[in-house]
């Protein structure tokens, strides 16, 4: 595995721009030192070593994967060896076998339920030690989660609750059912950022960001809107 010093521009990490949390993402990326970019069409791929899909409505992110044409080529930069993270409705997108319906991307051997937990209502935070990924415990947020049911004999399971997986990992796809960029906690995003060969400083915090804030994602927002007042892709 190649190593990439963060200050290095080609060592960018992309998240996809079609629907869900993106700009949460991009803020974590930004207080680890990584240059974060969004994706929305092919030319976003260029010289990315990985791609975080977001949580959001599953449905709606694989039909936008059509509608743009993005889904063979997320294929295509994958077998070339660009690393991908799917949180939540992006872990759903990446499963090779999707409970009740056919598979979108299917990049990574496990059998995944959508809404497992019910409804709105039901969603919940808990906390959890991942040790692979960090020595404290992980703040964990399940909005509307799957649960992944079951993993092929190459997926590395990083977290087990209750009975079901709720992180797993290959050499090339890391798939949590939960959301990470919805805390102040980097130790989930550093852990995909060293997944795709990039060092980070030893000046960032190794858990819990003290300058967060809710609503730090807003920055990223603005910046959006106003880049996308001229655009034609929506």
């Amino acid at each position: 595995m190649s190593l990439h010093l963060v200050k290095d521009t080609s060592a960018a990490i992309g998240v996809l721009d079609l629907q869900g949390g993106v700009y949460e993402h991009l803020d974590h990326l930004e207080r680890l030192g990584i240059t974060g970019r969004r994706v929305k069409k092919e030319e976003d791929f260029a010289a990315l070593t990985g791609l975080i899909i977001p949580g959001g409505e599953s449905t709606c992110l694989s039909r936008l994967l059509d509608t743009f044409a993005l889904k063979e080529i997320i294929r295509k930069y994958c077998r070339r060896g660009m690393k991908i993270w799917g949180t939540c409705a992006g872990a759903i997108l990446l499963a090779k076998k999707i409970v009740n319906e056919e598979p979108c991307l299917g990049l990574i051997d496990i059998e995944i339920e959508r809404n497992s937990f019910g409804s709105q209502l039901d969603s919940f935070v808990a906390e959890a030690v991942v040790p692979e990924v960090a020595d404290e415990p992980i703040p964990l947020t399940f909005i509307r989660a799957p649960k992944i049911l079951r993993t092929g004999k190459n997926v590395k399971i990083l977290l087990e609750m209750d009975g079901y997986v709720a992180a797993a990992e290959d050499e090339n796809i890391l798939v949590t059912v939960f959301h990470p960029e919805l805390t102040g906690c980097l130790a989930l995003h550093r852990y995909f950022v060293q997944k795709c060969g990039i060092l980070t400083s030893e000046n960032i915090p190794q858990g819990f960001d003290p300058f967060w804030k809710s609503h730090s994602w807003t920055q990223f927002s603005r910046i959006a809107g106003s880049a996308d007042k001229n655009s034609k892709l929506f």
